[in-house]
């Protein structure tokens, strides 16, 4: 059994352990896989409180000599804590330990209130691996260079810029972003089109109410499609109506209503790109009743296999309706987003804006301002994509060998999947197969109107390549057994 001797010592970062932490014997070390096991002890120690918040980890020189194992497989197993973010790691105080893993504790009833907004998941007991899609990579949020970036902005902000402001956003964000999504996505807007707002949520609310208020009501949605716009377009009024999804995208043809919402650069959940031809033909739909596309550009900065494709706004600015945020990006909790809308709605989206919330934080809007303005937002994406193209690549890996029977689409951007496959049993009870081995997805179904195969959603963001690769071998042993 590993242990340091010694009283524990006090140095910048946190203690460092003293005694018993990781409960691994040497001779029990595995012939392979020997990171995964110390990982899964390092995850342990944290898990249970051995290792505690503020806890500085072991040299990774002295750690190996105690496991006879490579400086290498330790160095590698810190990573993944910090990957996870468990860990962090800063020049001259090592690897502490910063968080514990999530623990499922019996909701209260405000939790119970919150959990009837949600999807209906199976129940957390037991569940090892949370592959729910839309969730980013938290542990990625670039903590340094926006603490750099708030204290250059409290440095040289003033009063004013504290006060009640535009209720559309700080100029200088709005500049940014006009001229950042002209460069990645090809939007056409100038800074005063750009309204800051909390999200695509409320973009989507805010764009709801506007519709309503004109008498516009109908509005198609694409099916399979989010269920999370679906039910935000019928809190506020207008009646979503489903319009299928084929191999290009939206089928136009059957539009007939007032507005349509999609995702045409990654449709969600299937990761299909709309056709030009059918791009052309939702714009030509919208010119000929002066109807609206709302275009949600929800994870265009995730591209592994392909070039960019262009936002549908660029090749229509008084038809299309553009909204994006960063809670893909960065994180959702910092609530922020923009709307690039038609000039003729504009009046309207504001008004409606100011009188939801006076507007949006200022600090948060400046310091993504600089962000953008240095290029540390920018950089901050090409890294986030490398660690998500590795983390696709072990889950699609991982697939072939355990589930060699599904077929895996939707693979070429985004933070998820969609595995197809072929059963006797609904998506919905294969989903609860999963979960009772640990694994929580998301069966296709939640997501769609009509009858169709059966397929599982499966989010890889949130997991470091060996938590991928052991959670499709758990979907392998739970679905690929006679029956299912």
């Amino acid at each position: 059994m590993v242990r340091f001797e010694g009283p524990i010592r006090r140095l910048r970062g946190g203690p460092i352990p003293g005694s018993d932490f990781l409960q691994l014997r040497p001779e029990d070390a595995p012939a392979k896989g020997l990171t995964t096991w110390l990982t899964d002890g390092l995850r342990a120690a944290v898990a249970t409180g051995r290792l505690a918040a503020g806890t500085r980890l072991p040299a990774t020189r002295l750690l190996a000599a105690e496991l006879r194992v490579s400086r290498g497989v330790v160095v590698d197993a810190y990573q993944r804590l910090i990957d996870e973010g468990l860990a962090a790691a800063r020049t001259g105080a090592g690897t502490t330990i910063i968080a514990r893993p999530h623990v499922r504790d019996a909701p209260s009833d405000r939790r119970r209130s919150l959990d009837t907004l949600r999807l209906p998941l199976p129940p957390a007991d037991g569940i090892d691996f949370d592959l729910s899609p839309g969730v980013p990579d938290l542990s990625a949020f670039p903590r340094t260079a926006w603490l750099r970036a708030e204290r250059a902005v409290l440095d040289e902000i003033t009063a004013a810029d504290l006060g009640y402001g535009d209720p559309g956003g700080t100029p200088w964000l709005r500049a940014e972003l006009a001229g950042w999504l002209a460069r990645t996505r090809g939007v056409r807007a100038e800074p005063d089109d750009v309204i800051v707002v909390g999200g695509v949520a409320q973009a989507l609310a805010l764009l709801a109410q506007t519709l309503h208020a004109a008498g516009r009501s109908r509005v198609a949605v694409e099916d399979p499609g989010s269920r999370g716009a679906r039910d935000q377009l019928a809190h506020w009024g207008v009646r979503p109506e489903p319009v299928p999804v084929d191999a290009e995208g939206l089928v136009v043809g059957e539009l007939t209503q007032d507005a349509a919402v999609l995702t045409p650069a990654h449709q969600y959940p299937t990761g299909v790109v709309l056709s030009p031809g059918r791009r052309r033909a939702l714009l030509a739909w919208a010119a000929a009743g002066e109807r609206l596309v709302i275009e949600d550009d929800y994870d265009a900065e995730h591209r592994y296999d392909r070039a960019p494709v262009a936002a549908l706004q660029g090749s229509g600015p008084d038809l299309v309706a553009y909204a994006g945020s960063v809670s893909k990006s960065l994180a959702p909790g910092m609530r922020l987003g923009w709307l690039i809308a038609p000039r003729r709605m504009q009046a309207e989206l504001l008004t409606a804006k100011h009188d939801s919330d006076l507007g949006n934080p200022a600090l948060p809007q400046l310091v993504l301002a600089r962000l953008l303005a240095t290029g540390d937002y920018e950089r901050h994406l090409r890294n986030v994509r490398t660690r998500q193209r590795r983390r696709r690549d072990a889950l699609i890996d991982a697939l072939r060998r355990h589930l060699p029977q599904a077929e895996v689409t939707g693979v070429a951007a985004g933070l998820h999947l969609l595995i197809m496959l072929k059963a006797d049993k609904s998506d919905i009870d294969l989903a609860a197969e999963a979960a009772s081995h640990g694994v929580l997805v998301h069966p296709l179904s939640w997501h769609r109107h009509r009858e169709g195969p059966p397929g599982l959603i499966l989010g890889y963001a949130a997991h470091p390549p060996d938590r991928l690769a052991e959670a499709a071998k758990r979907l392998g042993e739970a679905l690929s057994r006679p029956g299912r």
